[in-house]
């Protein structure tokens, strides 16, 4: 069963039944509690599945599972509120749902939507609205959000789209427009967009960290501080006077905003860097976490945020806030009259306090639990990250930069890093490819740059055709990944193994990026913003010298050595093993792969 809370309102669409000693009138719950898929007999396969996200509005909630299949809870679905598949052939990476509209975002970057603004002559069949932007080079999605009455487009060239209402101005033209049913360009140079599935206002942030707002400005939720008293900005304008460090994240309520910054100052170099949050808006309901109108962010200050504590997710309702902390607090605020900050009542809360949480099945590894705040309601749950192949992983490593150790500058001086060690396998064995590569990426923008890097990391020459064929002559454009693998695995530089797995006499050298592919057991231990990252020995003595032979050859290949004889003590050996290490399973996956050799040799 996952490991997943809810608390607050408990109607449009009816989410938890047969709790009624539990629930009080008019269908509230108080304090979390186990949510329990109704109809399970339904869909006992659904719930069999990892829960990958929760998206949640006003009137409707979205249960993303590990496989790419979605089910939809959805007022308007039928008088016993039950929920339904949502029948969308592609592999489902991304929900997003707003108050009255929804979007979906799938593996080959189409994304599909529905709700009245997006198409008014039937606004409860989902659409292709990527297909319907007009520069067709431009229709790979990398990331969806949904404001309340718009949905917003982030492409793999870094362009932002937005489409649906714009009554406030949303869309960033003329508000006298009402909006569009096709996605128009907000902007270019983007990587990443901020809005909120009740708010009509959205954030947009530039690859150098500028941040750019539009929207309804009636209570400054834009944050563009007490001179601009307009109530609708039509424009993309200038953010000025951010705090100090990098953007994270910012999440929107209806009249306030919620902006997560990590801390880059040099008190923070040797240790993971801390994290703060900041408000802006108006203060009466909304979850600004202190007693007064904001205009411009500013720390949301509480001894709740120990020294040694740090801010691992936060989620943002209507009028209220929740933060989860590394030391496992869930830190609440804002407006509670429907119980959605969990506390116990239904009392306005304007200051930060700690709710009482059950003992949660993972809560060793808080780091892997998430919020997803509705309109009314509040989630906590339990979904560590899951990559699915060797190429997905080689793409999110290039996507993290913890372990970077290489720098390329591009033409307008903006710095990118890489992996060396990936670079080294990927590009050919001459010794000045990485040189070569340096004075391509020096002609190139940012966002040619990032296409570049993640074809070579993944060798998809269907990311950007053009610029793939300035560098096929540099890197193995014939080597399957698994191969990169496998020669990482046959390479004798120690130096690039920097982790040491000891058990019983031998020890065992990997390269953490290496790990952190194949394991979420290492990937929580080296990505989790709260682990010590030193080169830690880990004694693991269960498995034998034979069967952890297997798991090392794997890890790199996928495949089992032809050479090794398959005996039923190493079949259960390895499944322990799996368990242990969290491995993530592929198609073949490593238990599969032992049986059928077993049976081959029996």
């Amino acid at each position: 069963m996952n490991d997943c809370l809810f608390f607050g309102l408990n109607e449009k669409p009816i989410l938890i039944k047969n709790e009624r000693e539990r629930i009080t009138k008019p269908n509230i719950i108080k304090k979390p509690i186990q949510f329990k898929f109704e109809n399970e007999n339904e869909n006992e396969n659904e719930n069999e599945k990892q829960i990958k996200q929760i998206a949640s509005g006003s009137y409707t909630t979205i249960f993303l599972f590990k496989n790419g299949k979605a089910i939809e809870y959805l007022h308007e679905n039928d008088s016993n509120q039950n929920p339904s598949k949502i029948q969308i052939e592609e592999n489902i990476q991304k929900v997003t749902v707003g108050r009255l509209n929804e979007a979906i975002l799938t593996k080959e970057g189409n994304v599909f939507a529905k709700g009245r603004d997006i198409n008014r002559n039937n606004p409860n069949k989902f659409i292709n609205i990527s297909s319907l932007i007009e520069d067709t080079n431009d229709r790979i999605i990398e990331d969806i959000i949904s404001g309340s009455y718009s949905i917003y487009l982030l492409t793999s060239n870094q362009n932002a789209y937005g489409i649906g209402a714009n009554y406030d101005g949303q869309l960033g033209f003329d508000s006298k427009t009402l909006g569009t049913e096709k996605p128009i360009l907000m902007m270019k140079n983007v990587s990443k967009i901020f809005s909120g599935n009740t708010s009509t206002h959205v954030f947009l942030l530039n690859s150098n960290q500028e941040l750019f707002g539009c929207g309804d400005n009636e209570h400054d939720q834009l944050g563009l501080g007490e001179s601009r008293k307009e109530n609708k900005i039509q424009k993309l304008t200038k953010i000025q006077n951010i705090p100090k460090g990098k953007i994270i994240d910012i999440k929107c309520g209806i009249d306030h905003s919620i902006m997560l910054i990590e801390n880059e100052n040099d008190e923070y170099q040797n240790q993971n860097p801390k994290r703060k949050v900041y408000s802006c808006g108006y203060y009466l309901f909304n979850g600004l976490g202190k007693n007064r109108n904001t205009y411009e962010f500013t720390e949301i200050k509480s001894s709740l945020f120990e020294n040694d504590d740090n801010i691992l997710d936060f989620s943002v309702g209507v009028y209220h806030t929740l933060i989860l902390t590394s030391n496992s607090k869930l830190i609440v605020f804002g407006s509670n009259s429907w119980a959605q900050l969990g506390n116990g009542d239904t009392e306005y809360q304007p200051i930060p306090i700690q709710i009482e949480l059950p003992k949660l099945r993972f809560n060793e590894n808080i780091s892997n639990y998430h919020i997803s705040c509705g309109s009314y309601k509040s989630f906590l749950y339990y979904s560590p990250l899951s990559f699915s192949n060797l190429e997905e992983d080689l793409i999110k490593l290039f996507e993290r930069k913890e372990f970077c150790d290489i720098s390329f500058k591009t033409k307008n001086g903006e710095i990118i890093e890489a992996h060396k060690l990936i670079l080294k396998y990927r590009l050919n064995q001459n010794q000045n490819e990485i040189e070569k590569l340096k004075e391509i990426i020096s002609k190139k923008s940012i966002k040619e740059s990032n296409q570049i890097f993640k074809m070579i990391y993944s060798n998809n020459s269907k990311i950007n055709p053009k610029l793939y064929s300035e560098i096929k002559e540099i890197i193995n454009s014939n080597e399957k990944i698994e191969e990169t693998m496998k020669r990482i695995y046959l390479n004798e530089n120690e130096n690039e193994k920097d982790f040491t797995i000891e058990r019983k006499e031998k020890q065992y050298k990997f390269p953490k990026l290496i790990l952190i592919m194949r394991s979420e057991l290492y990937r929580g231990m080296f990505l989790s913003v709260t682990e010590d990252k030193s080169n830690k020995v880990t004694d693991y003595s269960e498995l034998s010298n034979k069967s952890f032979q297997i798991f090392e050859y794997w890890i790199y290949s996928n495949q089992i050595k032809d050479e090794i004889q398959i005996t039923q003590e190493i079949i259960e050996e390895i499944q322990i093993g799996i368990d242990y290490f969290q491995l993530n399973q592929t198609n073949p996956n490593l238990f599969d792969l032992l049986i059928n050799k077993f049976n081959n040799q029996n």
